[in-house]
């Protein structure tokens, strides 16, 4: 008997148990290289680059800037915002430049003008308020309303240019030789008139009512279509007192029309005559709402 028979069934030799074992494992998988090097650690930079600080690492991360759509719209309306800002305060300093370089008496003939004109409304409303106490005090109503309908028709008629009037006031003259007033200075001069309490104005003629447009014509000046030619001549109804200083405001009037090479004259009087008269005008549409 051979030494295969004298193998016992079922045992294996080390040597064939190894390569049987072979036989049915996979080839082995070689193991992948090293890498080149150790990776480097954090903050350490590789060789041959220079190392950075930490100012010019925050330098380089904000130089250069990358801007967004957004951002850019959100600069732009901020810029807008200052913008705005910076024009309303330059136009708030431009509007009291006037009054910071006015001298000290300047300043108290205007406070003195304010205060004229406080009055004045005050005296107004008082004479409202006696007007009503007349009519519920008197025995005859009727005919105290009557007479007060009569002295209100005088001077509405005064207001709306229908009829003459006299009275204390100012003359203003002002010659234009140059030819450079233009209508809106003159206009400019009737709403100053008109805020220092003026009652009636007349220039060259023409009356001046509350629908009054003046209008550059060639060499000269249009009142209500009416052409005028310099010297223009104001004659003005008021309070001499204050129709006189309102037009030599520091800035005003006077100023204005000096600068452009024009002399103005100013004259109280107490008897001024306003006697251009303007045509009652029937109203188209508006009734009277009274019974």
């Amino acid at each position: 008997m051979s030494d295969e028979d004298k193998t016992p069934k079922g045992s294996e030799t080390p040597a064939s148990s190894e390569h049987r074992l072979r036989r049915e494992l996979p080839e082995e998988v070689p193991a992948a290289p090293p890498a080149s090097g150790p990776e480097p650690a954090p903050g350490e930079q590789e060789k041959g680059e220079p190392s950075l600080t930490g100012r010019q690492r925050l330098a380089k991360g904000l130089w250069p800037p990358r801007v967004t759509r957004a951002q850019l719209i959100v600069a732009l309306l901020l810029f807008g915002l200052g913008f705005g800002l910076a024009v309303q305060v330059a136009s708030n300093s431009d509007s009291g430049s006037a009054l910071r370089g006015a001298r000290q008496e300047d300043l108290v003939r205007i406070l003195d003008e304010l205060d004229d004109r406080t009055q004045r409304l005050e005296d107004e409303k008082q004479g409202l308020e006696d007007q009503r106490t007349e009519l519920r005090n008197s025995s005859n109503q009727a005919e105290e309303a009557r007479k007060q309908t009569v002295e209100k028709e005088k001077q509405l008629g005064i207001l709306a240019g229908t009829v003459a009037a006299q009275g204390p006031g100012i003359t203003v003259t002002i010659d234009d030789t140059k030819g450079t007033v233009q209508a809106d200075m003159l206009l400019d001069a009737i709403q100053e008139l008109r805020a220092a309490g003026a009652e009636a104005i007349q220039v060259n003629g023409v009356r001046v009512v509350a629908d009054t447009y003046l209008t550059d014509s060639g060499a000269g000046v249009s009142v209500d279509g009416n052409k005028i030619t310099q010297p223009y001549r104001f004659k003005v109804i008021g309070k001499p007192q204050d129709l006189e200083p309102a037009l030599n405001i520091p800035g005003g009037v006077v100023q204005t029309l000096e600068k452009e090479q024009a002399t103005v004259t100013v004259d109280r009087s107490t008897k001024i005559v306003v006697d251009a008269l303007r045509a009652a005008e029937r109203p188209d549409y508006a009734r009277s709402s009274s019974p």
